[in-house]
């Protein structure tokens, strides 16, 4: 839970989740947060009273967003305070420094002042050379001890390493129960419904069983009155008699169906109690393993007492180590003290030295404060990320990095002004860029942007989490876009033969097979499918065909896109390859980037011609809990979009730069109207388009990767891309869905 913070400023959590308790005023934020409650936060579930009421679950989204957006300012507060305390501590070491300086200075000259007294009275030391050998033996000693008592440390410290092992295995054994037990509360649920339909039969059955009570009453008061009026209607004893046997039969009739009715009931409360029984099974079940769960924590609590019991034989060991360094220290003071004549400069000398060593602590403890508190501002930043695309998965916009690709030598701006820029406060750090142009400056802001200095490392731990989604059965589209030269397609595939230099899209694999790795001790098995074909001159090619394109009457073979009622885009005959590891997944990257159309031109001597689409399917089953996922990533490199009068392109490269401006200028088109929530979308005036149809207006998660070029001569062209990306990241696209479902019974046994 939130804790109410020392100086009165901030509330509990209940206050923001809804509560009633009493707040303290304050001008700042509020409330304070810590991890356990941003956890709790991010994994609420919203829930309702009407599940069919659409206001009461946007009222339930509205508060939850509202919720949400006050933790985020919180941390935004919080990371301010951490930067000006970061800036008072940089200050506090530079003024340690200089005075560690001025120190070292007057160090050096008290030493050579020694220096000279030392040797105008190394005769006076000859007579306490013994004496200074016999203390120098007792020091050697006294080191011996201590250097048995580092060992002694030594061993500890490898002995508590262990024990934090082992204290680690028992509280996975602990989470590995608590799943068990959470299996086992959702089994109950389920007999608990199943109880309360068998109670609602009974209660059917029971109301069919009164009213043939009651139609057995009406028969015996009909019989009564015939019986009471035979002696009046001695004529028509005869029709009478008929109608009393007609009677009789309906009433056994009738006491037969009761009886038959009265099994069927003993028959269902025999079903009942089988169910009660197999619950209480269930029940003592569960109680067994609360048991072990509290038996796993008890081991963890003596594990943390012999952590602790080490901890103090540590610490009992440090200070025996101190007192014996406190006797060599006395040891020195009294060989010091038999020097009388040295006796003022020596004391000068350690006075000096007690406060460089004062300095020195005080140096060490600004250093370590301020590695708190940047390690504070990185946990703040990381969890500010977490809530924030939280918040974009509940407004369901596409996330948008902007990434700005180093100076060359090419661009010849060396005389000329910058006209990209970064700003540096707070709210902007790292989201911001600013582009200027004729003297008036343009401000942007997305999701990250990416500093020219930015690695590709740092570009792909931003998108890490996406591509984890994939795993986890989440639709999940990566594309990058720009203008010709502005590294696009270095951001997606990198530099061959570079570790260092990898993209996005070999970087997103290595994390696939790693973490699918991972999963396959909690049950899980995955099967991955890979396929990657090019858009060029609106015209699909597959990039890993074996054999030469068949021709047919329209030219070469024609390739349909579908989409399912899923959500799902497949391409006709396209080649689909099963992969087992990542090494498989780059060598058919290989054979793909030599069939890709590549050019020359003016503005990139190495130019991408098409759009590639590079897509992997990735189907998991978990056999333990019968779970089926399914998810898809697309990593799209877009063709740059260029002028025709910087490119210089004729005849065929002509027509390619034709076909590429207009697939992204029918980009621009969905995007203008998915932003205007317009009722037609015009995906079908691309291929390109059509085919991102489900990533830019279905249940996916998506992310542009807008590249920009900081050359002058590129200023419009940039301007256009960050305009562009301005509209993407405002579009609303829908909750993203994960794909989640319980296999079949035969698909259980058949599987593997």
């Amino acid at each position: 839970m939130v804790k109410p913070a020392a100086n009165g400023r901030r509330q509990v959590l209940s206050v923001v989740n809804g509560g009633q308790q009493p707040v303290v005023p304050d001008s700042g934020c509020g409330f304070e947060f810590t991890r356990d409650d941003v956890a709790l936060l991010l994994g609420e579930k919203i829930q309702t009273k009407n599940k069919h009421s659409i206001t009461e679950k946007c009222d339930a989204m509205r508060d939850y967003i509202r919720r949400l957006r006050k933790c985020i300012k919180w941390f935004e507060e919080h990371e301010r305070e951490l930067l000006v305390d970061q800036e008072q501590n940089h200050k506090a070491l530079e003024s340690a420094q200089n005075k560690c300086t001025d120190m070292e200075m007057l160090m050096s000259e008290k030493e050579q002042e020694l220096n000279s007294i030392i040797m105008e009275l190394r005769k006076n030391c000859t007579v306490l050379q013994e004496k200074s050998a016999k203390e120098e033996s007792d020091k050697l000693a006294a080191m011996e001890s201590l250097a048995i008592e580092k060992e002694a440390r030594l061993s500890i410290e490898r002995l508590q390493v262990s024990m934090l092992e082992e204290l680690e295995k028992n509280q996975r054994e602990c989470s590995t129960a608590n799943q068990k037990i959470s299996s086992l509360n959702d089994m109950y649920k389920r007999l608990q419904e199943y109880n309360t339909s068998l109670q609602q039969y009974n209660s059917k059955l029971q109301s069919e069983l009164n009213e043939s009570n009651k139609i057995l009453k009406n028969v015996e008061k009909e019989k009564v009155a015939v019986l009471e009026n035979l002696s009046n209607l001695r004529g028509s004893f005869t029709s009478l008699q008929d109608q009393l046997a007609a009677a009789k039969t309906s009433s056994n009739e009738t006491m037969k169906l009761k009886e038959a009715l009265a099994s069927e009931v003993g028959s269902l409360r025999w079903d009942l109690q089988v169910v009660r029984d197999e619950r209480d099974r269930v029940l003592l079940q569960g109680q067994d393993l609360s048991v072990e769960v509290l038996k796993y924590k008890e081991w963890a609590g003596k594990s943390v007492t012999e952590l602790g019991s080490l901890t103090t034989k540590s610490s009992e060991l440090e200070a025996t180590c101190s007192s014996q360094s406190d006797q060599i220290k006395r040891l020195q003071e009294k060989l010091a003290a038999a020097e009388n004549k040295l006796q003022m400069f020596d004391l000068s000398a350690f006075e000096i030295r007690t406060g460089y060593e004062e300095q020195q602590r005080v140096n060490c403890d600004l250093q370590l404060r301020l590695a708190e508190a940047e390690l504070k501002l990185v946990e703040g930043e990381s969890l500010r990320k977490r809530l924030h695309n939280t918040i974009l998965e509940l407004k369901g916009n596409i996330r948008v990095f902007c990434r700005v690709r180093p100076m060359l030598s090419d661009d010849g701006a060396d005389n000329e002004p910058k006209t990209v820029s970064f700003p540096t406060t707070t709210e902007n750090i790292g989201r911001g860029i600013e582009l200027l142009q004729n003297g008036q400056k343009h401000s942007f802001m997305f999701d990250k942007v990416f500093v020219p200095e930015s690695s590709q490392e740092e570009v792909f731990v931003e998108v890490s989490q996406l591509v984890q989604s994939a795993l986890d059965g989440y639709k999940v589209c990566i594309f990058a876009y720009g203008q010709t030269g502005s590294g696009k397609t270095h951001t997606m595939m990198g530099t061959p033969g570079n570790y260092d230099g990898k993209g996005l899209i070999p970087r997103s694999l290595e994390q696939i097979f790693e973490s699918r790795q991972m999963l396959q001790n909690q049950g899980w098995k995955y099967e991955m499918q890979v396929s990657m074909l090019e858009i060029y001159n609106e015209t699909i090619r597959d990039l890993l065909t074996t054999n030469r394109p068949v021709l047919t009457e329209l030219g070469t073979k024609q390739y349909a896109i579908k989409h399912d009622a899923n959500g799902n885009t497949h391409v006709s005959d396209l080649t689909v390859v099963d992969v087992r590891s990542s090494k498989e997944v780059s060598f058919l990257l290989n054979r793909a980037a030599q069939s890709r159309s590549v050019s020359k031109t003016q503005m990139n001597e190495q130019s991408s011609r098409s759009h590639f689409v590079f897509t992997l399917r990735i189907t998991g089953v978990n056999e333990s809990t019968e779970q089926q996922v399914q998810g898809v990533l697309n990593l799209i490199d877009l063709a740059g979009s260029e002028r025709l009068s910087k490119s210089g392109s004729t005849g065929g490269r002509l027509k390619e730069t034709q076909a590429i401006n207009k697939s992204l200028s029918a980009l621009s088109d969905v995007i203008f109207a998915l932003s205007k929530k317009e009722e037609h979308v015009p995906y079908r005036n691309s291929k390109l388009t059509y085919l991102l149809q489900p990533c830019l207006g279905g249940d996916s998660k998506t992310l542009m990767v807008v590249n920009v070029s900081p050359a002058p001569s590129s200023i419009s062209e940039s301007l256009c891309s960050l305009r562009f990306a301005s509209r993407v990241n405002a579009c609303e696209i829908g909750t993203p869905r994960r794909q989640l479902s319980v296999k079949p019974l035969d698909a259980r046994f058949s599987y593997g």
